[in-house]
């Protein structure tokens, strides 16, 4: 996690320097797109979140009077400007699908194939088993975003709970639950109470 900028700097940019806003951009862009990609799940997309969260930010910056950390503060502007662009998508029919052939994330070599076990013997078991992975992803789809996204963030991401709970500032008992309640939600979605 990035530490609080230099208030100096923070100060500089609230007065209207444009290099000490450079400056804050460039220390906060890889949390800001990172959050942005893990709900969303495509780069070009999350690139443009972040783009989009720190043109806000600037725009908002004389009025910000560092009640929360400045770092908090890009990543709630992100995370809302996140949910808005899925479900402005999802609204109109538009979101986002995949191939099951594509990666499982930027750090893996695997693809949302591999998650179907290779004991495939015929036709009929892989039918099958294709059949359950786009079960998965359609009621994936369903959940509430932070459902969606705690799941992405411990299965697809390979996330202990440790680096869940910094990523989205949540208590380790909150992350337990929430994982709890999202894979419950998801059996409901697909069907297997």
């Amino acid at each position: 996690m990035n530490a609080a900028p230099n208030p100096t700097v923070l100060d500089k940019a609230r007065a209207g320097d444009a290099s000490a806003f450079n400056q804050l951009v460039t220390e906060h862009w890889d949390r800001i797109f990172s959050r942005a990609f893990s709900l969303l799940r495509n780069r070009e997309d999350a690139e443009e979140v972040a783009q989009d969260t720190f043109l806000r930010a600037q725009r908002a910056l004389p009025g910000f009077e560092g009640g929360a950390a400045f770092g908090a503060w890009l990543y709630r502007i992100a995370t809302n400007l996140s949910h808005n662009k899925y479900w402005y998508w999802r609204a109109r029919g538009k979101a986002v699908s995949f191939s099951l052939d594509a990666p499982l994330g930027e750090e893996s070599d695997g693809s949302w194939h591999d998650l179907i076990p290779d004991d495939a013997i015929g036709p009929g078991r892989e039918a099958a088993n294709n059949e359950f992975v786009v079960r998965v992803r359609e009621g994936l789809e369903r959940l509430k975003p932070h459902y969606r996204e705690i799941l992405v963030l411990r299965i697809v991401r390979n996330m202990d709970y440790e680096e869940i709970a910094e990523e989205l500032e949540l208590s380790i008992g909150t992350v337990k639950s929430r994982i709890s309640r999202a894979r419950e939600a998801l059996r409901t979605e697909i069907g297997h109470d």
